[in-house]
């Protein structure tokens, strides 16, 4: 497996990287997940993008947001790995991936993310404790965690 990574703010992605980053998001958490929201929230647009590819193919995403825009700190969201490509640590790269250019791109701090409840182990090995209460956001449980920085 190949694999290479970009990281951009929203005004340098391609058109077609836009169309892969959007189309992913949306055939995991509207269609796998069964959850009807609207992605674009306006907050994209003050992000920066990670894409990680394997082959030139999209196979894991994340969004890096500012301090101020999600919550007070600086945060990481929408993360995702293809259903092609999971269960190989892909996940883990582009978290890692993510929390390299969060302290680059924004310097040093704590990091927040809402993390789905079932995959808070896998945030707790990257460095990740709970933070606050579960809550449901958009039918499905959710709780904050945040990353010393």
């Amino acid at each position: 497996m190949n694999l290479t990574h970009r990281v951009k703010a929203f005004q340098e992605l391609t058109v077609n990287e836009l169309y892969d980053l959007l189309k992913l998001r949306s055939e995991v958490f509207v269609v796998e997940q069964n959850c009807v929201f609207l992605d674009q929230d306006d907050k994209d647009q003050k992000c920066y993008h990670v894409l990680l590819y394997s082959d030139d193919q999209l196979v894991a995403y994340s969004r890096l947001v500012p301090a101020g825009l999600s919550y007070p700190e600086m945060a990481i969201g929408r993360v995702i790995t293809s259903p092609s490509a999971r269960g190989k640590g892909l996940g883990k790269v582009v978290m890692e991936l993510s929390i390299e250019y969060c302290h680059k791109l924004f310097g040093v701090g704590n990091i927040r993310l809402g993390a789905q409840t079932y995959a808070k182990g896998f945030y707790a090995s990257l460095g990740f404790v709970a933070d606050g209460e579960v809550y449901d956001e958009d039918g499905i449980e959710h709780i904050e965690m945040v990353r010393q920085g």
